[in-house]
């Protein structure tokens, strides 16, 4: 796993040269890229949401794209929509701006439910069907979408449907007083994002894909990661608790950051790491609790602190 390791080492410190001082979201970020995940991520403005996409976008050599979810955006103007040829007397599909390896859903909840529900396919199945015909996405392919948590007029919450295929939802929140100088300062001239450059390749990153899921997981482990999304299930506050998709979640993750700490075995330690940002946006507080202000973060640490962690063992033991 050290030429994971290292390829993460690398896509990391460009990004940084952009995102100063949030190291943990740019890792849990390039973790999402790895396993192949979906990234949410919530935020007040001018934080520098887009700024990360793009960074990341730029350092792995992908296409890039960026949605801007307006209320009158059309489902065609994401999918994009088949135009008759004159010449050839035949239609011809034009594709839409989701055919990019990394999408970015600007203020995804600014547009309606129907438009929303353009993404479904693409993000779950990896593929758009217009017209009776399917288009696979390229790879590899990942939708980073932003919204603002604050302002709420004229926007449409986003369906469950959508929030569990979001493998991760992060927040970046405002840089330290040092952070904000350095950002002044490398601003001074030209913007960092246009000087820095590309880290490695698409092949590279589509083999470092393959080579996670060779990361050892534990029977332990496997049944402390279904054990802490049943407990969402079962918890007091929670209408509704984490689904399957959130056990293959924290699974596959848990393997991204194995490897990109150099492991060849998922520990106990990533998965209580990956928790908050995995699971959180999965649950559905009860009414009762969403009058209390009842934070489905606090829901996650709680379960995380009652349930037992599995004891240790190797793999020759395992084995």
């Amino acid at each position: 796993m050290a030429l994971v390791q290292e390829l993460g080492e690398k896509i990391v410190g460009n990004v940084e040269q952009v995102i100063f001082g949030k190291h943990r979201q740019v890792q849990l970020t390039l973790v999402a890229v790895l396993c192949q995940g979906h990234v949410l991520i919530e935020d007040v403005p001018g934080v520098g949401k887009t700024m990360l996409a793009k960074s990341m976008a730029k350092s792995i050599g992908c296409t890039f794209s960026r949605i801007q979810f307006t209320p009158d955006l059309l489902p065609s103007d994401i999918t994009g929509v088949s135009i008759f040829n004159q010449k050839t007397r035949e239609f011809e599909f034009r594709a839409g701006p989701i055919m990019a390896q990394i999408v970015l859903a600007d203020e995804i909840n600014r547009a309606t439910p129907k438009t929303q529900s353009a993404l479904l396919e693409c993000m779950e199945e990896r593929q758009v069907t217009v017209d009776l015909k399917t288009y696979l996405m390229p790879k590899p392919f990942l939708i980073m979408a932003t919204e603002n948590p604050i302002e709420y007029e004229g926007t449409f919450p986003l369906p469950e449907a959508q929030l569990d295929r979001f493998l991760m939802r992060i927040s970046l929140g405002h840089p330290s007083p040092t952070e904000e100088v350095r950002i002044l300062e490398a601003q001074r001239y030209v913007h960092p994002l246009e000087t820095i450059e590309q880290i490695v390749s698409t092949p590279e990153l589509l083999e470092a894909q393959q080579k996670i899921k060779d990361i050892y997981v534990d029977p332990l482990i496997k049944e402390y990661i279904v054990t802490l999304i049943n407990a969402t299930r079962g918890f007091p506050d929670v209408y509704l608790g984490a689904s399957p998709r959130g056990s293959l979640g924290l699974y596959r993750a848990g393997q991204g950051l194995a490897a990109l700490q150099g492991r060849d075995f998922v520990m106990p330690d990533d998965v209580k790491a990956l928790a908050e940002s995995i699971v959180a946006h999965r649950i559905i507080v009860s009414p009762s609790a969403r009058i209390k202000n009842v934070d489905t973060r606090d829901v996650v640490q709680e379960i995380l602190a009652s349930v037992p962690v599995p004891g240790a063992r190797t793999r020759s033991l395992a084995g």
